[in-house]
């Protein structure tokens, strides 16, 4: 094998695919990127883990096809760090030699012949905006499990009905549904998958700036148990997560005794501010009243903060308290200048969405609702 490729595509390339490789990976052969040299003039970097695969073709001058296995972190280091010349990548007995200028790397072969077969390239069920897709899977997917308690928590239930895709998650104490519209190949398109959120949000991260996503869902993923994204010559397939995701649905307030619409950047900075004197457990209190907006942290002989802000408050006067990470990570993702919190009680899940304007119409495209902490006594 031997071609030549600008430094900047190969350093892109291999930090892509091997983003996802596994720190210790259950079999040596897993820690490597598969580099593949074709004469039409493209390589081709894969990595694959069993669970999640990675795939991206460049642009290169081939002089000799063939196909290595390298240590990927390794390749990606090494290429990142590279002056910026063309890089000759070339096979020398048991070696890979990587050349830049005067810079020279001699790397191990690794047996590429032991490499796992990746998943076939997905056929795309439709496409969606980058940009749009990116922000729905950041919305949704702080709500997911981050423990190993019950797995199934852990993943972003997506479902499409025709036109329109939601994207679902929970962890028990909050819950965040977004909805968003895709072009699907098919009118009457039809999927459920479950796919591990942290997974889908580094796959949204790096595939979202291209501009358009193809999804693959179903049979055009290349099996039931798969799911395909591809963007521009980026290609990579997850394994979904088994299991009946809860029905948790029905969670989502439909009435609401008082509401309050404040500034979102404003509660923000004021529940951070205030947030410094709570404990990592401690929660928040929020009392509204008409008008006002009071923020309390810290009780006795504790250190104590408070913080007032105006807000546009409709209904009887009421005081909760949240566990401060969970709201700021609702009020940090919802993407509007206004944020309207809804409540039917001091100690019922309170419902989070946005809107553009103070006066304006609510937008319930993305919820998050949130469960309030029941204060000692």
């Amino acid at each position: 094998m031997k071609f030549r490729v600008e430094r900047d595509v190969l350093a892109e390339a291999v930090t892509w695919v091997a983003r996802g490789l596994p720190a210790r990976p259950p079999v040596p052969v897993l820690a490597g990127v598969l580099v593949s040299a074709d004469e039409g003039g493209t390589v081709t970097l894969s990595a694959f883990d069993y669970e999640v695969s990675a795939r991206i073709t460049v642009a290169a001058d081939v002089e000799e096809s063939g196909t290595v296995l390298v240590l990927g972190r390794l390749l990606a280091d090494i290429s990142r760090n590279l002056p910026g010349r063309p890089v000759d990548v070339s096979t020398e007995g048991t070696k890979v030699q990587v050349t830049c200028g005067s810079s020279r790397f001699a790397l191990l072969q690794m047996p590429a012949d032991e490499y796992p077969t990746l998943p076939t390239a997905p056929e795309g069920s439709g496409s969606i905006d980058g940009s749009v897709f990116t922000q729905a899977v950041a919305q949704v997917s702080i709500a997911a499990d981050r423990g190993d308690s019950l797995p199934i928590l852990t993943g972003v239930r997506v479902e499409v009905d025709r036109d329109r895709m939601t994207l679902l998650a929970t962890d028990r104490y909050r819950l965040a549904m977004r909805e968003i519209t895709w072009s699907p190949r098919t009118s009457d398109a039809s999927h459920v998958a479950l796919i591990p959120a942290r997974t889908l949000s580094e796959t949204a991260r790096s595939l979202g700036a291209v501009g358009t996503i193809d999804v693959a869902l179903g049979c055009a993923a290349g099996g039931d148990g798969l799911v395909g994204f591809e963007a521009g010559q980026r290609r990579t397939t997850s394994r979904l997560l088994d299991g009946e995701y809860p029905k948790v649905a029905k969670i989502f307030p439909t009435s609401s005794e008082t509401e309050a619409v404040i500034a979102t950047a404003d509660l923000i900075e004021a529940v951070k501010r205030v947030a410094l004197v709570a404990e990592r457990t401690t929660p928040v209190r929020l009392r509204f009243s008409e008008g006002q907006l009071a923020i309390e942290a810290g009780t006795g002989e504790d250190a104590q903060a408070s913080e007032a802000l105006e807000a546009s408050v409709t209904g009887p006067d009421i005081a909760v308290a949240f566990n401060p990470g969970y709201l700021l990570d609702g009020l940090g993702v919802l993407g509007t200048e206004w944020t309207r919190m809804s409540f039917t009680g001091a100690l019922k899940a309170a419902m989070i969405t946005g809107q553009t304007s103070q006066d304006g119409e609510l937008d319930t495209t993305y919820r998050y609702v949130l469960q309030p902490v029941r204060l000692a006594g």
